[in-house]
């Protein structure tokens, strides 16, 4: 996209905008230091400064109410991994099913998007249950909410997908038609920086 001659990226967030996302993500950083024990602030802000791209992803998964946060360094590829770390699932990805199969299948009462296509939208993955589960032994989430999950292949073929929740201090793993949703349903995301 061009402005007369200046070229405008549209995954990149203006220079009041990234300042304001990082002093966000340095306060959670701060707060919750068992999710991300012996890894450096200064180090992560470095690597988010060079990667304009994937600051905007984190800014959309802040905008639709999912307090990403690091919970992890990769160290084989150096990258710093974000969840969303909301309490309950993101109230801004809620009421939507699962992909854009499901959601071309619904005759009537269509809900807006669906989870991958917006988790592709905003360049984020959806979680996988492995991942959930992991995010899940650094707090209590989705205790009154439900988030919907990457979905095994054969899973999905047969029109079903897979969505976790925490009830009775137990993480539960669910089944549902792809094509369902519901207003405590959402999904949460991972970013790889």
């Amino acid at each position: 996209m061009t402005n007369g001659n200046k070229i405008i990226n549209k995954k990149e967030l203006p220079q009041e905008q990234r300042k304001e996302l990082l002093r966000t993500l340095e306060v959670r950083f701060e707060k919750n230091m068992n999710r991300h024990k012996g890894l450096e602030w200064s180090e992560i802000q470095a690597r988010l400064e060079a990667n304009s791209e994937k600051l905007w992803s984190l800014n959309e998964m802040e905008r639709t109410g999912g307090e990403p946060d690091v919970i992890g360094h990769d160290k084989e590829t150096g990258e710093y991994i974000f969840y969303d770390c909301s309490k309950e699932s993101p109230k801004g990805r809620r009421s939507i099913c699962y992909d854009r199969e499901a959601l071309d299948s619904r005759k009537a009462h269509k809900p807006e998007n669906s989870a991958v296509d917006m988790a592709a939208t905003m360049g984020i993955e959806l979680l996988t249950e492995e991942e959930y589960r992991e995010l899940q032994k650094l707090g209590d989430f989705d205790m009154k909410t439900s988030s919907w999950v990457k979905t095994p292949a054969n899973i999905r073929k047969l029109g079903g997908a897979i969505f976790c929740d925490r009830r009775y201090d137990t993480v539960f793993v669910y089944h549902n038609g792809a094509e369902s949703y519901y207003a405590v349903r959402g999904f949460r995301g991972s970013l790889r920086v």
